[in-house]
């Protein structure tokens, strides 16, 4: 049993959750992630632990209520215990020897480009964030990339925000005018990872994206998050979930990540259904 120590609504979709998990704080690395199971008749689903403090034995995940798991992780509250955290698990992320790179990040994406960008920070690379997001209501971590980038550009889709455009628009701009960057780390979905790589494959810079397809046992046996990556299959689990953007099949990819929608939207409406009119 694992212990919520915090528990913080980010936007109405976006939560936080800081968790008593001494082992897992111990050993985390940027890049690494955990498989949480919420009660005993809980699915196992996969996180990406978004902060971690190894003195006090806590780790911090973000998640979006999109699936009928993280909405019952949702409803847990301060003081409460969640059954199962199983990690850390994937390859830590490479992030030593650069000097000048950009984060891009893609929604929710944030909360896996947050560390990575933290860690480069502190090993002496200038790092500057691109962040994308729908609208500025659900607007996530400005004050945490502020802190440790070098310069943080926020845009939206609809411009609410006041920057309108997609995060590939301030990346082409940035590397047109100065492509001596070495290296470029992309999250988010699958269609702004490949835009990404697109732009960057045009100026060669290394562009390192973060495959958060379906996982289920986190250790390679089941199969489910397979991906081909120069030709290769991989898993995103155990030979990630880094991967160096320009091999990955992305268009493989985002078919096999719709694999199981209809289900998880039959899963969440069945749940949503039973408690209608409930106070949980």
């Amino acid at each position: 049993m694992f212990k919520i120590i915090e528990k913080q609504a980010l936007n109405k979709d976006v939560s936080k959750m800081k968790i008593y998990a001494p082992y897992v704080a111990k050993y985390i690395n940027p890049g690494q992630f955990i498989i949480l199971r919420v009660d005993e008749f809980g699915e196992r689903i996969p996180l990406t632990v978004h902060d971690y403090d190894r003195s006090s034995g806590t780790i911090d995940i973000i998640y979006q209520k999109v699936g009928l798991t993280t909405m019952k992780l949702d409803e847990k509250k301060e003081g409460e215990f969640i059954l199962d955290v199983a990690g850390p698990l994937g390859k830590k992320s490479k992030i030593d020897g650069y000097k000048k790179a950009i984060v891009v990040s893609g929604g929710v994406g944030s909360a896996i480009c947050y560390p990575l960008a933290k860690a480069l920070a502190r090993g002496g690379c200038k790092v500057e964030v691109i962040a994308g997001f729908r609208n500025k209501d659900i607007i996530i971590l400005e004050e945490e990339f502020k802190k440790i980038a070098n310069n943080l550009e926020i845009v939206t889709d609809d411009g609410s925000n006041g920057k309108k455009a997609l995060v590939t628009q301030p990346l082409l701009e940035k590397i047109s005018v100065n492509p001596d960057y070495d290296l470029v780390f992309a999250v988010g979905p699958i269609p702004m990872m490949k835009a990404v790589c697109d732009v960057t494959g045009k100026f060669n810079i290394k562009t390192i994206v973060s495959m958060t397809a379906i996982m289920i046992d986190g250790t390679g046996m089941c199969g489910g998050c397979r991906l081909t990556v120069d030709g290769k299959t991989k898993f995103a689990c155990i030979d990630g979930p880094d991967f160096d953007g320009h091999k990955v099949d992305f268009k493989e990819a985002a078919t096999r990540s719709r694999t199981f929608a209809d289900e998880e939207r039959k899963s969440r409406e069945k749940y949503c259904n039973l408690f209608k009119g409930v106070n949980l």
